[in-house]
């Protein structure tokens, strides 16, 4: 049956007919939709790990038990699973284990735009990269028999644009191999130092078998073109751009294994074309693999390492050899982010921003905190550094500055990194004010629960972590819960608690203002009579909130009632039900 599928659904897809059954990843765009759509699919059991590595561990437990596994993740996260990849790379696996990550070129929603071919090759593990969503099912597949062929962790490299693009798939039926037995192999499984020795050689080993694999391999083809001029080799969405701008004008090898690279296919390529180019987003990965094969190649001097490639920048550079194509006409308005209308952040960050606190922030919805006109946040950087740094801040800077500095942090990146930062603060005793934004979900990637929520992936009631509990029970006594729409005590609490001589935790609790059971009072009215213009309720950025002629206007489409900026306004020209 042919189908229009996400690439993201499409490796779902992938998963299901290659018999997987056991799924455990963290939410992270572009990459959370493969463990949605996964878990819609009553054979395959799927969940939400507190983060990528406890993912990753799971899933070659899982593995391990001889059944087909997966993990999913995005770039950022593969840094957090790192540990385990690396050695995993050394046992090998029993049931065959795909690892997915999806790159986020142009960082649409990423502190950074990494190349995660690098881990492969780091991690001397297969690669695949598909091009378009028929290929993200099929390389799915394909990845489960290199994952069991080669005794090996397979990794399926996507990006944005292929995880959230949609083009034609054709399905097929659940194949489900039988469980492989588990059989106690102390020398393949237990990475000391001794195991770990002999296990090296055979890691080396079976990276020159894939390499002998990839050289003859169906998903690195050759594509004719009808001049000989040029020969361009790419990959991923970078070969669709290749095909929009070029079409048939040039020869393309299209490599769809992208660690190990081939090697006499790509000279063989090579000889057949007057001028190599290489088109590819971000680093110079494969232009660095054929120039250490000795050839000359065009690559990054013309095409940028920053940002996504288009059609029309492959276009542009290459337009003395062909017409530059269809361009984009005009420029297109951008959109800033912005905290949605109702956002419990809103008031907590009007609140630090109002004291001139430093915040070290982290990564979340509430990361736009730092944004106009709050500009309340001093740092990002990565899951759970927030309170680990302001920890080392205030070590750092002494008693100065333990008074005027909080960390936040939401409570799906607290289960993720952010309680052994917490522990660290107890157990190290710095005076350091941390506030756990619980908007009740994992808001950031589109309402995924954890481990606070008390449901699980597929909605089920499970276990919930309390957060006041866990606070306390790693050290912290000074823990209070304030609501954020009350501009008051959340002054009062952050004044408190940095005024005391002891770590301490503020929990700013309100479930998230999209939730679907989540009940709004109903828009505010704005008095025209009573507003002077004053423009304090511009303060906390709320959307719903516009001057015009001079007055306070509320957007009765977007308000929601939050009150956050009635309790600005001194002649009451907000507040009540719009009529």
């Amino acid at each position: 049956m042919k189908k229009l599928m996400l690439g993201n659904e499409a490796a779902a897809r992938g998963l299901y007919e290659a018999g997987c059954a056991f799924v455990s990843s963290y939410p992270g765009t572009p990459s959370t939709e493969i463990t949605e759509a996964a878990a819609k699919y009553p054979e395959i059991y799927a969940e939400w790990a507190p983060n990528e590595k406890v993912a990753m561990e799971a899933a070659f437990g899982a593995s391990l038990a001889g059944r087909r596994s997966f993990c999913g993740m995005k770039h950022v996260g593969l840094n957090v699973a790192a540990d385990p990849l690396f050695t995993i790379s050394y046992t090998g696996v029993n049931g065959g284990m795909v690892i997915a990550v999806a790159d986020d070129a142009g960082m649409h929603s990423s502190q950074n735009e990494q190349d995660s071919r690098h881990y492969a090759r780091a991690a001397k593990l297969p690669m695949l990269e598909p091009s378009d969503s028929a290929e993200a099912l099929a390389f799915t597949k394909l990845a489960y028999e290199l994952s069991e062929q080669f005794d090996t962790p397979v990794m399926l490299k996507m990006c944005t644009r292929i995880a959230h693009s949609q083009s034609v798939v054709e399905t097929g039926q659940r194949v489900e191999p039988d469980a492989k037995p588990y059989e106690k192999n102390p020398g393949k499984y237990i990475m000391m130092p001794g195991n770990a020795k002999r296990r090296h050689p055979v890691v080396e080993e079976r990276l020159r078998k894939l390499t002998e694999w990839a050289e003859t391999a169906s998903i690195n083809r050759v594509e004719p073109g009808s001049s000989h001029k040029m020969g361009i080799i790419t990959s991923s969405t970078s070969y669709q751009y290749v095909k929009e701008a070029c079409g048939d004008t040039y020869p393309v090898l299209k490599l769809g294994m992208v660690w190990p690279l081939p090697e006499k296919k790509i000279l063989d390529f090579a000889k057949s074309v007057s001028m190599l180019v290489v088109v590819e987003e971000l680093d110079a990965f494969i232009e660095d693999h054929c120039r250490s094969l000795g050839l000359a190649c065009v690559g990054k001097a013309h095409f940028p390492r920053v940002d996504e490639l288009s059609q029309n920048k492959v276009a542009a550079e290459l337009s003395q050899a062909f017409p530059a194509g269809v361009k984009l006409e005009g420029d297109i308005p951008p959109r800033p982010p912005v905290m949605c209308a109702g956002c419990p952040h809103r008031g907590l960050f009007y609140t630090l921003a109002k004291n001139k606190l430093t915040v070290l922030g982290d990564i979340g919805c509430y990361t736009l905190g730092a944004v106009a006109p709050l500009g309340a946040m001093d740092t990002t950087i990565c899951m759970g550094a927030s309170i680990s740094g302001l920890h080392g801040f205030n070590k750092a800077m002494g008693g100065e500055s333990e008074s005027r500095t909080v960390a936040v942090i939401g409570d799906s990146t607290f289960m993720h990194s952010g309680v052994t930062g917490l522990i660290n603060t107890a157990y190290n005793e710095s005076h350091s004010t941390v506030i756990i934004l619980d908007n009740s979900i994992t808001g950031m990637t589109g309402h995924q629960q954890n481990p606070t929520t008390g449901f699980n992936l597929k909605g089920d009631p499970c276990a919930k972590i309390d957060l006041e509990s866990l606070c306390r029970a790693v050290g912290i006594r000074r823990v209070r819960v304030v609501d954020p729409y009350d501009l008051a005590a959340c002054d009062a609490a952050v004044k408190e608690e940095l005024a005391a001589d002891e770590p301490s935790v503020i929990i700013s609790r309100r479930p998230c203002a999209l939730l679907k059971y989540v009940k709004h009072p109903g828009p505010v009215h704005a008095d025209p009579d009573k507003c002077a213009g004053c423009k304090s309720c511009m303060k906390i950025g709320c959307p719903a909130i516009s001057i015009r002629d001079g007055k306070a206007v509320i957007d009765s489409t977007l308000c929601t009632g939050c009150g956050v900026c009635t309790q600005l306004c001194k002649l009451n020209a907000l507040g009540g039900k719009e009529e």
